[in-house]
């Protein structure tokens, strides 16, 4: 029984030998793997800057210069361009010298055209302006070249006996245009008869209106004589067809 106690305990002892050397080694390594883990770490960390390169930021550079490099060559187009063009605006004028001569001459005999058409409209015009003046003075001497109305002694007797017009002043009432022209001118005559007191003047209507003397009764018309109104120089006037030249002016009175 001592031996096998004896035996147990050596084995005891040579387990504990091999044992626990065993463990001091785990122990150990197990202690200095987190500082060699803490070592490996900065050259971890450190590796990013390893990997920056310059060649990366350099390629940019050799673009640019290459931009620049390109840009003068398109650049350097359009001016050849602006050279031909110039050169074939002052050969053009060499070209075109015979037919700018006969533009020239065209826009000159256009203008000398122009200037004789100018110059016959304005003859035209005066002409028909002293035409227009004759036409009055004819229009009256034939009015006076013909026959003067027969008058009867009863005519020329009732004439003497009317009594002297009672002249008004002269007013600034108007004849709507439309009525004037289809009662009143040159075409519209009438006789006015006797003339009536209105208002202590003397009046005579006619064309719906009524007329008042502002100047005389000339002595060689009479009553009964075809007349016709018409408006002159501002005013209105009494003419007889058969005494040219004279007339009286009367006034509308509203």
């Amino acid at each position: 029984m001592k031996h096998v106690e004896l035996l147990s305990t050596g084995v005891l002892l040579v387990l504990l030998g091999t044992v626990a050397p065993a463990l001091a080694q785990e122990r150990h390594e197990e202690a200095q793997a987190p500082k060699q883990e803490e070592q490996a770490k900065p050259e971890k960390q450190a590796k990013p800057e390893k990997q920056v390169k310059p060649e990366k930021q350099v390629k940019p550079e050799k673009q640019a210069k290459e931009e620049k490099q390109a840009k003068p060559t398109e650049e350097a187009k359009p001016v050849k361009q602006e050279v031909v063009r110039s050169q074939q605006e002052q050969v053009k004028p060499q070209q075109t010298s015979g037919e700018q001569r006969q533009q020239n001459a065209q826009q000159e005999q256009t203008k000398g055209q122009e200037k004789q058409q100018k110059e016959e409209q304005k003859q035209a015009s005066r002409q028909e302006k002293t035409e227009g003046a004759k036409q009055p003075q004819a229009m009256s001497q034939q009015e006076g070249s013909s026959q003067r109305p027969q008058r009867s002694a009863q005519d020329e007797a009732k004439q003497r006996s009317q009594p002297a017009l009672r002249l008004s002043a002269k007013s600034q009432g108007r004849i709507p245009d439309d009525r004037f022209r289809s009662d009143f001118g040159r075409e519209h005559r009438f006789s006015i008869g006797s003339p009536r007191m209105v208002d202590g003047y003397s009046r005579f209507q006619s064309g719906g209106f009524w007329f008042g003397f502002v100047q005389p009764w000339p002595e060689d018309w009479y009553y009964t004589d075809e007349v016709y109104i018409d408006y002159v120089d501002g005013g209105y006037y009494m003419f007889n067809p058969y005494y040219p030249g004279v007339r009286i002016a009367i006034s509308v009175e509203l």
